[in-house]
């Protein structure tokens, strides 16, 4: 799955560009645009650090379509919208997860490395190890240089991976190896997309 964000002028509303696997595109609100990095693409830096196929972004993967996103081209399944709203209702307690993971990562990564063994420690409801939220902060703190260097305009691709969804997940750890390699290439994109909750 081909995600593309788009780094717009900033205090403008963005969207961030969906192309599946199986052909179908959307596009899916992200909010007012600014330097910081935008709350989906720290989704997407954590669940991809960390390998989680039944986060945010592998329930995109998997067949979720959030109220945030929007049809543009291709040809939906059959009983795409109910398929999506069947996974939604399977997957709710996993997506709070996600939501609460990615929170904490977005913190940890405001911290010096030598605090987060005692942020990871002071947490009540902390689901991950401190080497783990290191591991994300880092990759957090590498997507925030790579997103503040792009210009206005330029955009930012990355390669979800087919085999990390909900659907493959099945209650068992994603494969590991090397992670995907992401670029930038500069694209102009038009269009002002109205907010929506995802």
């Amino acid at each position: 799955m081909r995600v593309t964000f788009i780094r717009f002028a900033d205090h403008e509303w963005g969207y961030v560009t969906i192309a599946r696997d199986d052909g179908v595109v959307y596009r899916m609100n992200t909010g007012p645009i600014t330097g910081a990095t935008p709350h989906d693409l720290v989704h997407y830096t954590v669940e991809d650090a960390l390998r989680i196929p039944d986060g945010i972004w592998g329930s995109i993967a998997g067949g979720v379509v959030f109220r945030s996103m929007h049809h543009v081209s291709g040809r939906r399944p059959p009983h795409a919208a109910e398929r999506s709203k069947e996974l939604i209702r399977e997957h709710r307690e996993l997506l709070r997860r996600a939501e609460h993971i990615g929170g904490l990562c977005e913190r940890a990564a405001a911290l010096p490395e030598t605090d987060l063994a005692r942020f990871a420690a002071r947490e009540p409801s902390m689901p991950l190890t401190a080497g783990q939220l290191g591991t994300a902060a880092a990759a957090l703190r590498a997507a925030h240089e790579r997103w503040s260097a792009l210009a206005v305009g330029e955009t930012l691709e990355l390669q979800w991976p087919r085999y990390r969804s909900i659907r493959t997940a099945a209650g068992t750890p994603a494969p590991t190896g090397r992670p995907e390699r992401s670029r930038s290439r500069r694209g102009r994109s038009t269009g002002r997309p109205t907010p929506s909750a995802r």
